[in-house]
């Protein structure tokens, strides 16, 4: 496994991130513990030390298989883990304020059975809360020490810029992570917001680098899918499906096919080539992992990364919300 370092920090993660939204008991595609212990296994054996988790992820029992799971080894391992999202009924059941940042630290806690998240994000931007608010209350989390490094996700890059100016102004934790919405099938990050990161120094872990699955190459055109994760996953069948996407996915199959590997490890093996830190993959089977570590290896030509990149289309902003 090779390794990285997150943006400037001096912390080394390896250059696969293993995401754990499929953890869980809220979908018919998701698996639960059983079946999550051999997958944790196999990345540890691989070398992967950092692990990507959040609150909301099947109402926080993503965060607590993690916690079982990698319990033993904690002090080897980097946690990262999300708050922001809806996780009741109640008016403060949501956002960056720091009533809820304040409350859902410490049920992500308990239920990671540690004492600290390695990397705390925020997952994605609210509207209802002053930046200020959001910083300052991340930062008392650092300086407590319930947190070590924050970072954010997708969002627009004024938004990231404002929230970066705005740490610096009161000297204070910054941002040092983006985990944006960036594969092969959706390029429009690279209009201004990979640019900000790199001009920052932020290190970039994006979701969906396989874009749902739709990269792996198991779905084809004009065929109605029977997959669980098409039927169950709606959000998969309203961002992809078009005829460029097919196009995309189509050309990663015939370079693939040339070099001997897979479509997603071509998928993933771009990212590694245009900056990224590491790209944050699902697993639901040990496989899974096994081809996304061996992706680490794989080298693409100028030529190559040329052909991948020749079909793409330019896309509506998705992932904000």
């Amino acid at each position: 496994m090779q390794y990285s370092r997150l943006g400037t920090t001096g912390l080394k993660v390896s250059r696969i991130c293993l995401g754990t939204m499929s953890f869980g008991n809220s979908s018919e595609w998701m698996i639960e513990i059983d079946k999550a212990r051999p997958i944790i296994k196999k990345a540890l054996d691989l070398g992967i030390n950092f692990y990507d988790t959040a609150n909301v992820y099947s109402n926080g029992r993503s965060e607590e298989i993690v916690g079982e799971l990698l319990n033993e080894v904690r002090d080897d391992v980097i946690i990262a883990s999300k708050v922001r999202q809806k996780v009741g009924d109640g008016v403060n059941d949501s956002g960056l304020s720091r009533f809820h940042i304040m409350r859902e630290i410490e049920r992500s806690l308990k239920r990671l059975k540690t004492d600290r998240i390695d990397l705390y994000q925020t997952h994605r931007w609210d509207y209802d809360t002053p930046i200020e608010e959001t910083l300052v209350a991340l930062n008392d989390l650092v300086r407590g020490g319930k947190v070590r490094y924050i970072g954010a996700s997708s969002m627009f890059a004024w938004q990231f810029a404002k929230a970066l100016f705005t740490s610096d102004m009161l000297q204070i934790a910054r941002f040092v992570s983006m985990q944006n919405h960036y594969n092969l099938c959706y390029r429009e990050e690279e209009r201004e917001v990979i640019p900000l990161c790199r001009d920052q120094g932020i290190a970039l872990i994006p979701w969906s680098p396989l874009a749902r699955g739709f990269l792996a190459g198991k779905y084809k055109r004009n065929q109605t899918p029977e997959t669980a994760r098409y039927r169950s996953d709606e959000i998969l069948a309203k961002r992809f499906f078009k005829e460029e996407d097919f196009d995309v996915v189509e050309r990663a199959e015939e370079i693939a096919r040339e070099k001997g590997v897979t479509s997603s490890q071509i998928a993933l093996a771009w990212l590694l080539h245009k900056g990224v830190t590491a790209p944050i993959i699902g697993a639901t089977k040990v496989e899974h992992v096994e081809e996304a570590a061996a992706s680490t290896e794989l080298k693409l030509s100028s030529d190559d990364m040329k052909r991948l990149e020749e079909p793409y289309k330019l896309h509506p902003i998705l992932g904000h919300t």
